[in-house]
């Protein structure tokens, strides 16, 4: 069994390593924060000082950080990955960042015999816990069989979708689709609340058909009650807004409800909601329709 080494214990990233923990990979992590490896290493894992330690001792390191600057730093910096790497390390990096970046960080590893996936994840802290995350791979065929196991072990859904960069570009559009879904579903909400609905009457009624979909089954009752605890952050998501509206002004694509869902979150974070869960889009609809924010 490779050995594999894992780097960012977020909330996402925690829960992850602790899943390869159970797995009973041979496991080793670093989180640039100190005090958030004890669950892991109550598992079994080993704590190291730097993630160059961790690329020396690792087979397959794993990488779970929130932007493009942070992967940078954990993989090229000082003390990064790069540092310790051997020729025929594989780096699976779950983090969601730019696609370009990407391909850039490909291939300065790739001069020191490092080969990369990018692997980011769909599916929140619940799926982080339970190991039900959807992942998107991009890289070379062969390196995406040798990362399958791993990834079996975080997630239920694993798909490879191109070359390096392309599960990115793939977790682009799943953001995209899910700011429109949210900000529809918090439109429904609010104007089943101004309608004197029985909201959860009306949940139930429209998870038969069409209107059906993951965030109405598991954030309308969050939007109803105007209380929206971490799941996935409004920050984080505005970060991603933000990589797939950039891609689409690389490509020449108008992406109005986004642009929209990023302004919105734009003014939450500046609010002090940029730690709620992305469902807090409601707030802005309901503060818009005149309900309390």
């Amino acid at each position: 069994m490779e050995r594999v080494g894992f780097v960012g214990l977020g909330t996402m990233g925690a829960a992850m390593a602790a899943n390869l923990a159970r797995a009973g990979f041979p496991l080793t992590v670093w989180n640039r924060t100190p005090g958030r490896a004890g669950e892991v290493v109550e598992l079994g894992a080993t704590e190291a000082p730097t993630p160059a330690t961790i690329a020396e001792a690792s087979d397959i390191v794993v990488s779970c950080v929130s932007d493009t600057p942070d992967v940078e730093a954990i993989l090229l910096g000082p003390d990064g990955v790069a540092e310790g790497a051997h020729a025929g390390l594989l780096v699976i990096d779950c983090s969601t960042i730019s696609p370009s970046a990407t391909r850039d960080f490909a291939a300065r590893l790739g001069e020191r015999g490092v080969t990369m996936v990018d692997a980011p994840v769909s599916g929140g802290s619940e799926g982080a816990k339970n190991a039900t995350l959807t992942i998107f791979v991009g890289g070379d065929p062969a390196a995406f069989e040798r990362a399958r196991p791993i990834l079996a072990a975080m997630g239920r859904t694993i798909t490879h979708v191109g070359p390096i960069g392309s599960g990115q570009a793939v977790k682009a559009v799943n953001q995209v689709i899910l700011a429109g879904t949210y900000l529809g579903v918090a439109e429904g909400i609010v104007l089943a609340l101004k309608a004197g609905l029985d909201v959860e009457q009306v949940v139930g009624a429209l998870s038969g058909g069409a209107a059906q979909s993951w965030v109405l089954a598991n954030r309308s009752e969050r939007m109803t009650k105007n209380d929206y605890p971490l799941g996935f952050k409004v920050a984080l998501h505005r970060k991603d807004l933000e990589i797939a509206l950039q891609l689409a002004r690389e490509l020449g694509a108008d992406l109005p409800i986004t642009a929209l869902a990023s302004g919105y979150e734009a003014d939450l974070i500046a609010s002090g909601h940029a730690d709620d869960d992305v469902s807090a889009l409601a707030r802005t609809i309901r503060a818009r329709s005149g309900l309390e924010s």
